[in-house]
């Protein structure tokens, strides 16, 4: 089992949707891991985190590294992963995520997520994510 595994309701859901939110939040937790995070995408995804919207996987690589520019660390701990349905391709997200800060210290921010999943030659793609930072506002951060 991985630090990253999370909770599902009792309805079928792809495992390869599972391994894929697994390999995903491992990845966003390693610092020069850019290039890869990037890979979880389609080439015209979207990314909402917060009040910032990117479009394409140029500018989701531009807003991942800006995502490090403040932070040392960062541990996600995604929590509960809900389908829409059975096997659907739709989830809602809910999870912590702490962080080391250069400037020394350490936050915590609690967060919810939608995602959409899709298939590109059988290999699992987040096609929209948006990201809904709970306390971020209260770290200061």
């Amino acid at each position: 089992m991985s630090a990253y595994t999370s909770e599902y309701p009792s309805i079928p859901f792809d495992p390869a949707y599972k391994k894929f939110f697994e390999d995903f939040y491992a990845a966003s937790d390693v610092p020069d891991a850019h290039e890869k995070y990037v890979e979880f995408y389609t080439q015209d995804a979207t990314l909402i985190m917060a009040s910032n919207q990117v479009q394409g996987t140029s500018d989701i690589l531009a807003f991942r590294k800006s995502m490090w520019e403040k932070v040392s660390s960062r541990i996600h701990n995604p929590l509960k992963i809900f389908p829409f349905g059975p096997n659907s391709d739709e989830v809602m997200l809910r999870g912590t995520v702490q962080y080391g800060l250069k400037a020394g210290g350490e936050a915590s921010v609690d967060w919810g997520a939608y995602a959409r999943l899709t298939k590109v030659n059988g290999e699992v793609k987040l096609a929209f994510y948006q990201v809904y930072l709970v306390s971020l506002i209260a770290t200061g951060f």
